[in-house]
């Protein structure tokens, strides 16, 4: 079987689109081909192809200038978290009824090692684990379609995820949060599982909030 190799223009892309999301480029800077090409050690075709590409996602701007860094607005985050907490909370009802003895074995798992890193103060630990978690959520659900929109909405809001497991406060309510959501869907308690998720959901929005 071949592996799929990612194109030099993809990775330019991810490059430029991670450091605009963790804010190495703030919001309002001008981005140049030049400037990138430089900071890159590529060429300015792959750093046009990757502008264009951002330009579609609504991350940057074209001024007279040059690129100018938009980012993830107010806005933007209360549009991500409310479709969030509408599919995820739909996710957590198909999977109260749609598990299998190993699906929560694997969920029971990663909740106890999410524990587990919160008691040791390990944000990198709780990080894996919480994406671990809404993953297993997604594939147990056979959301297909659900999943990629959500890894894509996760991936823009990493800065604010990353801020929140290093909260250790935060931390520990979100590991309490998703072991209530597991101990719901395990009792296949539909109904209670999609309040929790969407009570998890506008918890972490409300802490992004207040930060």
């Amino acid at each position: 079987m071949q592996h799929k190799t990612i194109s030099l223009a993809d990775q330019v892309f991810e490059q430029i689109e991670n450091d605009i999301l963790s804010e190495v480029y703030k919001k309002g800077e001008i981005l140049t081909e030049s400037k990138l090409s430089a900071a890159l050690g590529v060429s300015r075709t792959p750093i046009r192809e990757a502008l264009r590409r951002l330009e579609q996602e609504h991350l940057i701007e074209e001024s007279g200038k040059g690129a100018v860094v938009i980012g993830i607005t107010e806005d933007d985050l209360e549009d991500i978290f409310l479709i969030r907490s509408k599919l995820e909370g739909l996710i957590c009802k198909i999977a109260a009824t749609n598990h299998t003895d190993e699906d929560l074995s694997n969920l029971k798992e990663i909740v106890d090692l999410q524990e587990y890193y919160a008691a040791k103060g390990d944000p990198d630990g709780i990080r894996q684990m919480d994406n671990k978690f809404h993953e297993m959520l997604y594939k147990i659900s056979g959301k297909t379609v659900f999943y990629e929109i959500l890894v894509s909405l996760h991936k823009k809001i990493q800065k604010y995820r990353r801020a929140a497991v290093t909260n250790k406060s935060r931390a520990a309510a979100s590991v309490a949060e998703h072991k209530a959501i597991y101990e719901a869907i395990a009792s296949s308690d539909a109904d209670k599982a999609y309040e929790l998720s969407l009570k998890h959901i506008e918890n972490a929005f409300n802490h992004i909030k207040r930060t």
